[in-house]
């Protein structure tokens, strides 16, 4: 038997030229995919939708802040009517109607990313629960309450990206990009911090599994934020602030502000999760059996907070902080510890609305106390460093704290001191409080959504 004839010169072009052909069939297959390009403008479309809720969201918390404002002025006695209603009225409609709406939304958009059953998720996010989000957040803020829209969009952004694209990628895997992408982009286009947004999805929503949302959540904080760009324009959330550190005189305001805001953050944190499940004695016994009427009395206690600190404390703490970064109106030197007062009253009182927000003024309150122990007029930078340094150690995301921070006051000067403020708070909020905020949060959340899911799968059985 003659041995097999070797392959001959003619013949080994052409097989490279069929692997060549193949290779290019392979990359260029999706190029020409209808499915695949449906595909994209699906999540196109899903982006700017997210952008222009997270907008209107926006535009709308101003109007209701300012409305506010324009009562507490025309009779300050006023919020001991307006506050109660307004906490009892958002705290029974969501309790009554919307019970995933309760709270930042951050630990529900959270609880979603780490459930495989799709019920769960539904029961977290949907273009129901986001509208409904929306609505509540923006009647606290008419309430007075000291609750953000951070939490709040990114939630929306998440529903909105998990409702309208999520049918489409099918794969858990790719429902939790979804997720991720659309907290990124919600916090892009709330604020106009597009890397914070793309910081976010990293570190805090991707603590429990490694980030691989890379395209979809790029594509998702771009156009949620051309949404922005569009109809608000390039703007800055602080405005252009002048704070400045001189060197190596700088070092004290950096290590002071880092370590008081990184123990009163992990101390405020750790407060924060320990109300979560419910207060200890009487007070709690009567929220379990009360809720409505405690969150009333949370809204009459915020008011009458709101009346010994002449009106300081209501809302996010936005105005008043941008007041003293301009140097306009400086904060008083109990500012910090009545706006974590009223953002606990808030909390515990269970009506929707975030505390990311407020947490940046908390901070800017703690830099201005301490702006009295440093030489010479610093107080600028010091509020920003205790803004970075409080966020940080609240949330325990340094990275993103930083940044977002950045972002907000144009402050590229100081990039170094507030990344230093942020990795000390850290480390002191770690030996406080050594579990996320948010990421403790998430637990019961996804608890109570999964006791939901199997009380609704036993009554239609």
């Amino acid at each position: 038997m003659s041995p097999p004839t070797p392959p001959t010169d003619e013949k080994r072009p052409s097989r490279t030229f069929r692997q060549i052909a193949r290779t290019g069939r392979r990359y260029t297959k999706p190029l020409v995919s209808v499915g695949h390009w449906r595909r994209r403008a699906l999540l196109v479309g899903a982006a700017l939708l997210a952008g222009l809720i997270a907008i209107v969201f926006a535009i709308g918390a101003e109007h209701a802040i300012d409305l506010h404002a324009r009562i507490v002025v025309a009779s300050p006695w006023l919020s001991l009517l307006v506050a109660p209603a307004g906490f009892a009225g958002m705290a029974w409609v969501a309790r009554r109607f919307f019970p995933a709406t309760q709270g930042s939304g951050i630990p529900q958009t959270i609880a979603a990313s780490l459930s495989p059953d799709p019920e769960v998720r539904g029961r977290l996010l949907s273009l129901k629960i986001a509208l409904a989000k929306v609505i509540l957040t923006l009647g606290g803020l008419l309430s007075g309450a000291s609750i953000g829209r951070e939490g709040p969009s990114v939630q929306i952004g998440a529903s909105v990206m998990h409702s309208l694209a999520g049918r489409r990628f099918g794969r858990i895997a790719s429902s939790r990009n979804l997720i991720v992408a659309g907290s990124g982009a919600g916090i892009a286009a709330a604020f106009n911090t597009p890397l914070g947004g793309i910081m976010f999805a990293i570190e805090e929503m991707c603590r429990h599994h490694a980030f691989r949302a890379n395209s979809t959540t790029l594509t998702a904080v771009i156009f949620a934020g051309l949404m922005s760009l569009g109809i608000l324009g390039n703007y800055t959330y602080f405005g252009r602030t002048p704070a400045v550190l001189s060197w190596p005189g700088g070092i004290w305001p950096v290590l002071m502000c880092g370590a008081a805001g990184g123990i009163l953050g992990g101390t405020f944190s750790r407060l924060l999760v320990a109300s979560a499940p419910g207060l200890p004695g009487r007070l709690g016994n009567f929220a379990a059996a009360r809720p409505i009427a405690f969150a009333a009395g949370c809204g009459l206690a915020t008011a009458l907070v709101g009346l010994v600190t002449g009106g300081a404390t209501y809302a996010t703490g936005y105005a008043e902080s941008k007041a003293a970064l301009e140097g306009t109106t400086p904060l008083p030197f109990y500012f910090f510890a009545a706006k974590m007062l009223v953002i606990w009253l808030a909390f515990v009182s269970r009506i929707p609305g975030g505390v990311f927000a407020p947490a940046l003024a908390v901070g800017a309150g703690v830099g201005s106390a301490l702006a009295g122990l440093s030489p010479g007029n610093a107080a600028p930078a010091l509020m920003i460093l205790g803004m970075v340094a409080f966020l940080s150690g609240m949330t325990l995301t340094p990275i993103t704290s930083f940044v977002i921070v950045m972002e907000m006051t144009a402050s590229h000067e100081m990039l170094i001191p507030l990344m230093a403020a942020s990795v000390i708070a850290y480390g002191f909020s770690k030996s406080v409080s050594p579990r996320a905020l948010y990421d403790a949060l998430a637990a019961p959340a996804l608890d109570r959504a999964q006791v939901a899911v199997g009380t609704g799968s036993a009554a239609r059985g």
